[in-house]
């Protein structure tokens, strides 16, 4: 009788995290390396690796040894650690299960216009930050035209009709239509034509804003 094998899971992740780390490294090497407008070919007579060793190393294909790193450090003038820092950054993610957004309200929010935050990711290697809001208007709704804030703002409109402002264009917004916009010009729904209506509403600004 035959014995089936079992993969050890642990072996597993760690197979996997060595690989994520050799995609970073060779991401790493090639960024450094274009900085300084040098070619694969330049670089291998500079560190004596071969272009075909280089070719592995920048797209994650094989785990270089600490001295093929600390050749290529010495090479590109970078520290040893910079190779290693998008790895080591922590990367999150936020998951929000149907109906359970939180209800709040934005500045000059008006009445029964309700927001519900998706998620939201505070300090970021990106620089910037983004709130996803699913607002939901009803006929008992304000139309409010001269929302304004920084950054830049994206509606999805998911259900029913909405005649929305930007600045001095008005918008006929109807399911599945994408409107993208600077939010610092005076903006919001001007008229609501089918209701009830819901729409997505992605606001993006940079974290020192």
């Amino acid at each position: 009788m035959a014995t089936k094998l079992t993969q050890d899971p642990h072996s597993t992740r760690d197979s996997e995290r060595e690989k994520v780390l050799e995609v970073a490294i060779g991401r790493e090497v090639r960024a450094f390396r274009r900085q300084q407008d040098i070619t694969v070919a330049e670089l291998s007579k500079i560190t004596g690796l071969s272009i075909g060793m280089l070719s592995k190393i920048e797209n994650g294909n094989t785990s270089p040894s600490l001295t093929t790193l600390q050749t290529l450090a010495n090479a590109l003038s970078v520290p040893l650690t910079g190779f290693f820092r998008r790895f080591e950054e922590t990367r999150q993610a936020v998951h929000t299960k149907s109906g359970e957004g939180v209800e709040t309200d934005r500045e000059g929010t008006r009445a029964n216009h309700q927001y519900n935050l998706l998620g939201h990711i505070g300090s970021n290697a990106s620089g910037v930050i983004v709130e996803p809001y699913l607002i939901t208007l009803t006929d008992t709704s304000d139309v409010f035209q001269t929302f304004q804030h920084g950054g830049i703002e994206t509606i999805y409109m998911l259900e029913g009709e909405v005649d929305y402002r930007h600045g001095d264009e008005i918008y006929s917004l109807k399911p599945e239509d994408t409107l993208f916009f600077d939010a610092d010009a005076p903006h919001g729904p001007e008229k609501l034509v089918k209701l009830p209506a819901r729409y997505l509403s992605i606001i993006s600004y940079p974290q020192n804003a």
